[in-house]
């Protein structure tokens, strides 16, 4: 049985990491590699570092923050946010980034999930999907930064995106995001019901049983956290503790 994997999730505006509900009112947390370092100490299996205002700037500026923390991080990073082209994914993957989660610029150009795919392999071409509930059983596909309607079923979409060679997806319930009262399990669950990729689960993570809830209910691979690990409301190791005593397969790691 392949591990949950317990992942931290940090996303950034400019030199801060920053936290926001509904991926909104962003709220200044402290120097992102601070962060992201602690969280390598508690254990946990990746980061992910998001660029949350890279599309309205049209680039993404984590190359000096990804630089630094893999000097220091030794666990993969995936990173996001105005990632538009093969070079712009060459420049994050020379800078340290293992995988790239790609949302924007995969809608108005699902190709590129192809050529990122082709080039990179798929394990590095991470569809990251912003979904916000539209009706019983229906999300809605949004870009940047949960701000800009697509018109896209979550549903079909992600469905696409593996079948153009995204091999692991991102999956944000804007609707949960900051509320610290659970993620979408029925959004989980119709995406894992739908595609064979690894889904990583994020948005919404108040407490450790919402981890245990994702898995075993809505068959997340995956779990991205950051309001409970940035304001220190819970460890890594402890919420590793949990899911491993709730029957969870997760590795085990010496910083617990």
């Amino acid at each position: 049985m392949r591990n949950t994997r317990l992942i931290a999730r940090l996303d950034v505006k400019g030199p801060n990491l920053i936290k926001g509900v509904h991926l909104e009112g962003l709220r200044i947390i402290g120097p992102p590699n601070e962060y992201a370092h602690a969280y390598y100490l508690q254990g946990a299996d990746e980061l992910i570092y998001i660029d949350c205002v890279a599309s309205l700037y049209g680039r993404n500026n984590l190359d000096d923050i990804v630089l630094k923390a893999a000097q220091d991080v030794f666990i993969p990073m995936t990173v996001g946010g105005g990632v538009r082209s093969i070079e712009d994914v060459t420049h994050l993957l020379r800078c340290g980034a293992d995988k790239v989660a790609v949302n924007t610029a995969a809608v108005r150009n699902p190709r590129l999930i192809t050529e990122i795919s082709r080039r990179f392999g798929s394990q590095c071409m991470v569809l990251s999907i912003e979904a916000k509930r539209v009706g019983r059983g229906r999300w809605e596909a949004y870009t940047d930064n949960g701000r800009e309607e697509t018109g896209l079923d979550v549903i079909d979409w992600v469905k696409q995106g593996v079948d153009l060679g995204a091999g692991e997806i991102l999956l944000t319930s804007v609707d949960q995001e900051g509320t610290r009262k659970g993620l979408d399990l029925d959004l989980i669950k119709a995406v894992t019901n739908e595609v064979p990729v690894p889904v990583i689960a994020s948005g919404g993570l108040g407490t450790a049983e919402h981890l245990v809830e994702a898995v075993k209910q809505g068959g997340a691979d995956a779990v991205a956290m950051a309001d409970i690990l940035h304001f220190r409301r819970s460890t890594i190791g402890e919420i590793r503790q949990v899911a491993c005593a709730a029957g969870i397969h997760a590795r085990r790691v010496r910083h617990d």
